[in-house]
């Protein structure tokens, strides 16, 4: 994953024969924080693993660009004042949610993989050009 705001790259194996490694983890936890307070949340290893998932089916070796993983409260709600899009309970603030984009492939492309996962939600935002992933109820929403 790449994230546009922090300039910082992460690329590394997280999860070995049935065993998540505690470091790896830890990293991605903090890759994924609240880049504006600088706030870490654990990201749900769920939504990790769909990301990972999805990324897998797309066959890509072109990491994501991570819009926005943690985000607090404080945090969603100016996002909210700004964007009828951002839910008020958004699972973002649990750490359960991503929103990623792939420069080499659509969103639509993006989303269908994310789908095939059968394992949250998937949000297609293509004239913001990301895709939202998270480990909730499955369901499918966007264009």
């Amino acid at each position: 994953m790449f994230s546009p705001r922090t300039g910082e790259k992460i690329d590394m194996i997280y999860w070995v024969e049935g065993d998540y490694i505690k470091d790896a983890v830890d990293e991605i936890h903090h890759f994924m924080r609240d880049w504006r307070t600088n706030q870490v949340k654990k990201i749900d290893l769920r939504t990790i693993d769909i990301m990972a998932a999805a990324h897998n089916l797309l066959g890509v070796s072109e990491p994501y660009m991570l819009l926005s993983g943690y985000r607090s409260p404080k945090t969603n709600a100016m996002l909210r004042a700004r964007s009828s899009g951002v839910a008020k309970n958004s699972l973002h603030m649990k750490g359960q949610a991503a929103d990623l984009r792939l420069a080499s492939r659509s969103v639509g492309q993006v989303a269908k993989a994310a789908s095939a996962c059968h394992a949250g939600g998937v949000g297609r935002y293509s004239r913001s050009d990301f895709v939202h992933m998270d480990c909730g109820p499955v369901r499918n929403w966007g264009r």
